[in-house]
């Protein structure tokens, strides 16, 4: 074999394991935009976050190929730099987290597009960029115009909604209703010692407010305006919808991070987990003490039938 086809091949394997890692991330950070981003109300604020937050690795992957493919050495520089900096950064991880899956695949890469030569160099440069952008437009466009879709009432005072027959009032924006994250154990607190209106929090426990239960949390949520059809399977742990729930009124706040909800229960062999709720209508295993800023509470009681 000659060096100049040697070349080639080691180019065209940096060429793809590049295209997959760049694609991989592509899928996975154009899934969680759509997931948890993508909440303002403003166009341009929602695609800087999807720059900033999620799909920098993807785009990383296409621009540092396309850089050592032009200036090898500089390339080089790049990747190697990119592997110490993961070494050190990822420090307290495990050593297969930090050199097997970072520093050291980092490093070969760019020594094999150093000593590589992927050609037709056209083609390399085609797929690494056209080929993730792609993925993200295709990813993208379905995703917006199911957002742009979204009911947003804008009425975020005390809700009273029809769960299947069962009327339950959701607390309104406030202390019943924060927008912060906040641990299970601050929320099961805060529902104890909430005012009869849900406006106030007093010292003394007034018991009129809760956090709902899972199956209470599944028959509520809603999708266009209607209520989803939504039932808990408790033996297999698995919500099932009519209709899948989106992040719209009356429950949930499209223009919010906010994507889950702590419910009333804990899980029995897990111990300090509780169950959340996301805006899909899925149930989750959560630690009691994780309060990240997209996770709160809203507190429930139970209406009058009608």
């Amino acid at each position: 074999m000659n060096v100049e086809k040697r070349k080639n091949i080691l180019g065209w394997i940096a060429v793809g394991i590049s295209l997959l890692i760049a694609l991989l991330w592509t899928i996975w950070g154009m899934l969680e935009n759509f997931h948890e981003g993508w909440y303002a109300s403003s166009i341009w604020q929602n695609l800087f976050l999807m720059l900033i937050q999620y799909i920098p690795f993807s785009l990383a992957f296409i621009l540092m190929p396309l850089i050592a493919m032009r200036w090898r050495r500089m390339g080089l520089i790049i990747y190697i730099g990119l592997g110490i900096f993961c070494a050190f950064f990822f420090a307290g991880a495990s050593f297969f987290v930090t050199y097997l899956m970072l520093a050291i695949p980092l490093t070969g890469l760019g020594l094999l597009f150093f000593f590589g030569n992927a050609q037709p160099r056209r083609l390399a440069v085609f797929l690494l960029t056209v080929l993730p952008i792609s993925l993200m437009i295709i990813i993208a466009i379905p995703n917006i115009i199911r957002i742009q879709a979204r009911l947003n009432d804008g009425d975020f005072s005390t809700r009273l909604v029809d769960c299947q027959g069962q009327p339950l009032y959701w607390a309104g924006r406030g202390p019943g209703f924060p927008e912060q994250g906040v641990t299970w154990a601050d929320a099961q607190d805060a529902c104890t010692h909430l005012s009869a209106d849900g406006t106030e929090l007093f010292e003394d426990e007034q018991n009129l407010w809760r956090l709902p239960d899972i199956e209470e949390a599944v028959r509520c949520q809603t999708r266009d305006g209607e209520n989803a059809g939504g039932t808990w399977d408790a033996e297999n742990e698995t919500a099932n919808y009519l209709n899948t729930p989106d992040k719209e009124s009356p429950i949930w706040d499209s223009y919010s991070e906010i994507i889950y909800y702590w419910t009333g229960e804990w899980v029995p062999d897990r111990e300090n987990y509780a169950y959340i709720i996301d805006y899909k209508g899925g149930i989750f295993k959560k630690n009691m003490l994780y309060s990240p800023a997209y996770q709160t509470f809203r507190c429930v009681k139970v209406g009058e039938r009608k």
